[in-house]
């Protein structure tokens, strides 16, 4: 039996994709209740689940795309379609994860233990069928994103604005349309063959879905300003989600950073920055009541 690489193990679950889970902490920071230590513990678990579970799909999905993944130049070289990680290494791997997951989040709360079988059930589908078929792939990504935000409410026992939540559908959305239209600048004419989904998009049709979720998702977040519990004070934090999504669109065009969205929020200092600044003026809104 093939020894096992420790180091591609690590990289098989993806570490760099956890930024994503981010989303769990919406709750309790829009509560107000960031300050409550037992809060903030049990949503760094939930965000630490969210992690593992995330984790646990890629895996999967790398086992049933490894052929796939093959002719694909970046993709090729992730552990299992690289050869450094068996499958049979990788599905231990996903069944110890799931397993483990499901006593600790039973033990926790029954509905984020609903929460994390719906996340890994709705990806089991999407890997073999859902992921070509068009537009209801990139609302699976969207409904991803939502579960991240409601496993956050559930264990912060906080209900969050409408507002707030069809920002998060309309952020995912424009997070994952933008990958899509990445890959297919990037993959040019072998966009078909490692990716089928791509041939029934264009960037024609890309562009033109973006027109109307990326004016909507400053809309949904002004209308959630407006009727925040500090009024109109978050008004102040419009400024940088208007400047972070004109800098993503940005290097969109420039660099095509859409195929690799987790970069963007890593190594762009400018949007980097922004996040920060954007995360300090909200802090002080909500918290300080200014």
């Amino acid at each position: 039996m093939k020894k096992i690489d420790v180091k591609a193990m690590i990289a098989l679950m993806r570490p760099k994709q956890w930024t994503k889970n981010v989303f769990v902490f919406a709750a309790i920071i829009f509560s107000r209740r960031f300050t409550n230590t037992n809060l903030l513990l049990n949503n760094l678990i939930i965000f630490l689940v969210f992690c593992f579970t995330s984790s646990s799909v890629y895996i999967f999905n790398d086992i049933i795309d490894a052929d796939k993944d093959r002719q694909h130049p970046d993709k090729k070289n992730r552990p299992i379609a690289s050869g450094k990680v068996t499958k049979t290494h990788g599905i231990i791997l996903d069944i110890v994860i799931l397993l483990s997951l499901s006593i600790i989040t039973y033990r926790i709360d029954i509905k984020i233990l609903a929460v994390i079988l719906i996340y890994v059930v709705m990806n089991i589908f999407y890997s073999f069928k859902l992921k070509n078929v068009v537009i209801i792939d990139v609302m699976i990504i969207t409904a991803g994103f939502v579960l991240r935000v409601e496993s956050g409410s559930i264990i912060s026992k906080v209900e969050l604005s409408p507002w707030l939540i069809l920002c998060t559908i309309l952020l995912s959305l424009f997070l994952a349309l933008n990958k899509r239209k990445g890959e297919i600048i990037a993959l040019k004419e072998k966009s078909t063959t490692t990716r089928k989904i791509l041939k029934e998009y264009s960037i024609d049709l890309i562009d033109k879905m973006l027109t109307i979720v990326t004016p909507s998702i400053l809309i949904a977040y002004c209308l959630y300003s407006f009727s925040s519990v500090q009024g109109k004070s978050m008004m102040i934090t419009i400024p940088f989600v208007l400047y972070g999504i004109f800098r993503y669109q940005y290097l969109m065009e420039k660099e095509n950073a859409g195929a690799k969205p987790e970069d963007v929020f890593i190594k762009d200092k400018p949007f980097l920055i922004n996040v920060i600044c954007w995360c300090i003026t909200a802090i002080v809104v909500l918290y300080f009541k200014i």
